[in-house]
């Protein structure tokens, strides 16, 4: 007996903090079908952002370039996060999370000097060919 009272008086605040997220979540749902906008114009029903004209079509191709492009930023991008969170515990981690670091650090310049030797992150007048390429391919199928 004194045990499911203990899990009973475990579980009511897990139960009521969950009531109450449904609650407060209906309440927002229910005022913003209350108050929100209320028009029915042609362009609000259409595919391509509520309430704007199309201008075009929506699926163009782009070239690989630019996703491996965006692909490397998000990359080096993460290196940040792992480089402060070792900042951070710096005194706790010792000499281990420093060769640690090094061994990482050293990793993303291997991999950065190999992006710039195949050309990559070349933005120069071969990546301004690419870009023209791309112009020319819109501009056929248009």
């Amino acid at each position: 007996m004194l045990t499911s009272l203990n899990t009973m008086s475990m579980i009511l605040p897990i139960f009521i903090y969950g009531l109450s997220v449904l609650l407060v979540i209906a309440l927002m749902m229910f005022l913003a079908h209350i108050l929100g906008e209320k028009h029915q114009e042609k362009e609000t029903n259409e595919v391509f952002e509520s309430g704007i004209e199309i201008t075009g079509e929506a699926r163009t191709r782009v070239p690989v370039h630019f996703y491996m492009l965006a692909m490397f930023f998000v990359i080096f991008d993460l290196e940040a996060v792992f480089i402060i969170s070792w900042a951070v515990a710096f005194n706790e981690v010792g000499w281990t999370g420093y060769w640690g670091i090094v061994i990482f650090i050293g990793i993303l310049l291997v991999v950065l000097v190999y992006e710039w030797r195949t050309g990559a992150l070349d933005f120069g007048p071969k990546g301004k060919k690419i870009i023209e390429a791309y112009k020319k391919h819109k501009n056929s199928t248009a």
